[in-house]
């Protein structure tokens, strides 16, 4: 049931209550996973019959602050979880009861299999194949830039299942399983020094047919809705440090550096500040949309001012503490830190759909621009140019 907004305190109250009675550092945490799906604090915004509370979205976030704030984990599968969100939107009653609770108590983990070698920002150009083998699909084909597939169970998957009708019309999605002898995953050495990204390359691997999301050559409606997800993660937050580290703000650092009475570099911070409040304005206005084209339009909106922020951020960073951004290494704290957020800043211009194609999205649904020219597009798969 939900919660009208004046009773955020006996929500608040609530929460804490529960955590005092089942929270500690000490206490197991598969045990303590089980708990919180139990009592609805994993996904506070979906349905009671289906894990949930029936919570708004802005009550879900008070449920998971108040997490935070105790330091439990376990809530907020709502708005971070992909594989378990996309499921409870286009899966099935038997997928629900199947994939859904493990996925919430943290012990399945996925990654996204969409991008190709050839198939970035024309994502409905992708050539990776499934074909129908009883109860089972076998897949062939090669994806790319695949964070976390070295340790996910499994993969979201994009493929081809009818090259006789338009690209858009032949895709399915499916639930890979990704712990097969059919799929191979080579990790991809970045600038930062890290391999966070994967190629993935699958070989007669198989799905069962069980793990397909919506009927066959409907599986860009449900990309849709998985990258609606995506785009909404990223405008949210987006990671500026190295793993366990972490990173300063602007105000803090500008501080250490001593130049926080620099007018120029005060003006500097309050103007990404600025950007940062507007997106979480446009965000929360998102998530409380019941039209479905103008939240699209407004993740967009999200995920492209995230990439902003975060060059800004960093630009505004290497000006505060000058040459020393030129340092790298353990011994140079700072100067890494800042190199760090610098390179980094370029995986939110492109993970989730590139700027390129977010600003697409703007100008067309926004703005009323015309649809680029595309001659093939009511043309059967197999005929187009590659």
């Amino acid at each position: 049931m939900t919660l009208p907004e004046t009773d955020d305190e006996a929500l608040r109250h609530e929460v804490r209550e529960w955590l005092a009675a089942n929270w500690s550092p000490g206490v197991e945490r598969a045990t303590f996973a089980a708990a919180v799906l139990a009592a609805g604090w994993t996904v506070p915004s979906w349905e009671p019959d289906c894990y949930g509370r029936g919570l708004t979205d802005r009550q879900s976030r008070l449920v998971a602050a108040e997490f935070a704030a105790a330091g439990a984990p376990g809530s907020g599968h709502d708005r971070g979880d992909l594989f378990a969100c996309t499921i409870h939107d286009r899966g099935s009653d038997e997928q629900k009861r199947r994939l859904l609770p493990p996925a919430l108590r943290g012990e399945t983990k996925s990654c996204l299999l969409y991008s190709e070698p050839g198939a970035g920002s024309d994502l409905a150009g992708l050539r990776t194949r499934a074909e129908r083998d009883g109860d089972e699909w076998i897949i062939n084909g090669q994806k790319v830039w695949t964070s976390f597939a070295t340790t996910a169970d499994y993969g979201m998957l994009v493929a081809r299942t009818n090259p006789d009708v338009p690209k858009h019309d032949g895709i399915t999605f499916f639930m890979l399983p990704m712990r097969q002898p059919g799929v191979e995953v080579r990790p991809i050495h970045q600038i930062t020094g890290e391999s966070e990204f994967n190629e993935v390359f699958l070989t007669d691997a198989r799905v069962p047919d069980a793990n397909r999301i919506g009927e066959p050559g409907q599986g860009w409606s449900v990309l849709q809705v998985a990258l609606g997800y995506e785009r909404r993660l990223m405008g949210d937050v987006a990671r500026t440090a190295r793993r366990k580290e972490k990173s300063s703000g602007l105000v803090e650092l500008a501080r250490e550096a001593g130049r926080i009475e620099d007018a120029h570099i005060r003006q500097q911070i309050a103007r990404t500040q600025a950007l940062a409040t507007v997106n979480r304005w446009n965000n929360q206005r998102a998530k409380t949309s019941t039209d479905r084209s103008e939240s699209a339009t407004l993740l967009a909106l999200g995920k492209i001012a995230m990439s902003r922020i975060l060059h800004e951020t960093a630009r505004v960073q290497t000006e505060i503490i000058g040459a020393e951004s030129m340092l790298s290494g353990p011994e140079n704290p700072v100067g890494d830190a800042v190199t760090f957020r610098a390179l980094n800043a370029y995986f939110t211009s492109i993970g989730g759909g590139t700027d390129q194609i977010q600003r697409n999205i703007i100008g067309e649904r926004v703005l009323g621009l015309p649809k680029e020219p595309d001659p093939y597009r009511d043309a059967p798969f197999r005929d187009l140019p590659h």
